[in-house]
């Protein structure tokens, strides 16, 4: 989650006949551009009070969640203040916390110190010694920590726990869509797409189909810097039904020493960056954005076999995995409820 900046816009999208009219609210948050469409049929509250309140709750989410304002509830715990938890910051730490149940330890948002160390969290760092390592393993993570946390007269004191640092980013941005969603659901609204980076759509688009996603083609160019995408994969098909759309990649944020990549995506069993052959996984959830959000990251630790395995044993979600094979070629691999179109 980076920098905050909210810059609230509302637009008409689309009209037609039988009491359909889709809004657009966007703007920017959580460091990039984000955009929520809706059906505003059978809602009575008016699209300037749903702007407003879009914009209420990214801030919100900011002030509590955001590693990069310094004045965030998740800041000042890092930093080892006693802070008076909001509902909000509860209910992320209980997510991420069955998240990391769920995954086997592989997304763990105590892990913090770990994603520092590398250089790829909210504190410089490059290339640690494995002793560091080590110690660092030894001192950070869920697993030293309770599946509640406690309070003591509504404060929550860090030294208390060890004085842990919490780093959000794997669940944060899907987490900020299912808010959104939630919202929405209590108005009555039934179509909708929330993109904050990551994306939860339910219902139809203003054309009356089923909203459909581009999927990014990975490409890895050997850089010092953060790079990007170029062109697409395909469209992903909603089908109408409820779902999170999230794509987490390692070829996007990475730097190159000594003639070695060393990948954003740390497995926080070893402490080390992972080593494999998965380049981006692409993961539907009908549980939610959040859930994709930890899911994608989760298949990007353990690399592709474990991650074919995985989706293929839920039936509450799909992927869309894209991988180098030994001859250092993109290839790709769906599962079958995955509905990719050229």
């Amino acid at each position: 989650m980076n920098k905050f900046l909210t810059l609230c816009a509302l637009f008409l999208v689309f009209s037609c006949s039988g009491g359909d009219r889709y809004i657009q609210v966007s703007g920017q948050a959580q460091g990039g551009a984000y955009s929520v469409k809706l059906n505003m049929k059978g809602v009575k509250v008016p699209a300037e009070t749903i702007r407003d309140s879009i914009d209420a709750l990214l801030v919100h989410i900011d002030t509590t969640l955001s590693g990069y304002n310094k004045r965030s509830l998740l800041s000042r715990f890092n930093a080892g203040e006693p802070i008076r938890p909001n509902a909000l910051f509860l209910q992320m730490y209980g997510f991420a916390y069955r998240m990391w149940e769920r995954s086997g330890g592989a997304v763990d948002c105590a892990a913090g110190p770990l994603f520092d160390a590398w250089g790829f969290g909210f504190r410089e760092g490059m290339l640690p010694a494995d002793e560091e390592i080590q110690v660092l393993r030894s001192n950070c993570g869920m697993a030293l920590l309770p599946a509640e946390l406690p309070l003591e007269n509504g404060l929550l004191v860090p030294a208390r726990l060890g004085f842990p640092r919490l780093n959000f980013n794997a669940v944060a941005q899907g987490y900020s869509c299912d808010i959104i969603a939630r919202y929405l659901y209590g108005l009555g609204v039934k179509d909708m797409l929330v993109d904050i980076g990551e994306i939860w759509c339910d219902g139809r688009n203003p054309s009356g189909g089923p909203w459909a996603v581009g999927i990014d083609r990975p490409v890895d160019r050997e850089a010092d810097s953060v790079i990007g995408d170029e062109g697409l994969t395909g469209i992903w098909s909603s089908g109408g039904a409820p779902c999170g759309v999230v794509t987490s990649g390692n070829y996007r944020k990475f730097y190159v020493r000594d003639g070695r990549k060393y990948a954003h995506t740390i497995d926080p069993v070893s402490g080390y960056p992972v080593q494999h052959n998965l380049l981006s996984a692409t993961v539907i959830s009908s549980e939610g954005a959040g859930v994709a959000d930890a899911v994608a990251t989760w298949y990007m630790v353990v690399g592709l076999e474990k991650a074919k395995e995985l989706v293929s044993a839920d039936s509450t979600l799909e992927a869309y995995l894209v991988y180098a094979d030994e001859d250092g070629q993109m290839r790709e691999w769906v599962s079958a409820g995955f509905t990719l179109k050229e």
